[in-house]
């Protein structure tokens, strides 16, 4: 069996309401992981929003949408550069950060941000 990843096992921590490890609205949690393209980035709760991170460790990424709010949401584009808009559910509101992707954010990679050079050949 694989051993999880920093990103599963955070997750699965939040969902599981551990003590231990940062805990968000568990509505707007379960929205986000629901969306195959979020389950793969680092999750940080903080602030009543939940933020998504290309990378496992501090310092973060910031450069991907986020939702705040509970009930209804709003989604911002990095660091609130921007409303993208008002959402009624934490559902709706996921579906809105995942529109809003880079084209080429895939999985969250383990370590800090910015990621480490590619070899030169």
């Amino acid at each position: 069996m694989a051993e999880e990843t920093t990103v599963e096992k955070t997750w699965r921590l939040m969902l599981e309401a551990d003590p231990d490890v940062r805990r968000g609205d568990q509505a707007v949690m379960e929205a986000a992981y629901a969306e195959p393209r979020l389950r793969v980035l680092f999750p940080f709760p903080s602030h009543g929003c939940l933020t998504f991170h290309r990378n496992s460790q501090f310092p973060w990424s910031n450069d991907l949408p986020f939702i705040a709010g509970s009930a209804s949401c709003s989604v911002y584009g990095p660091r609130y550069s921007s409303v993208l808009g008002e959402r009624r559910t934490p559902k709706e509101a996921a579906a809105l950060v995942v529109a809003n992707l880079p084209a080429d954010c895939g999985p969250a990679y383990e370590g800090p941000w910015p990621p480490p050079e590619s070899p030169t050949s």
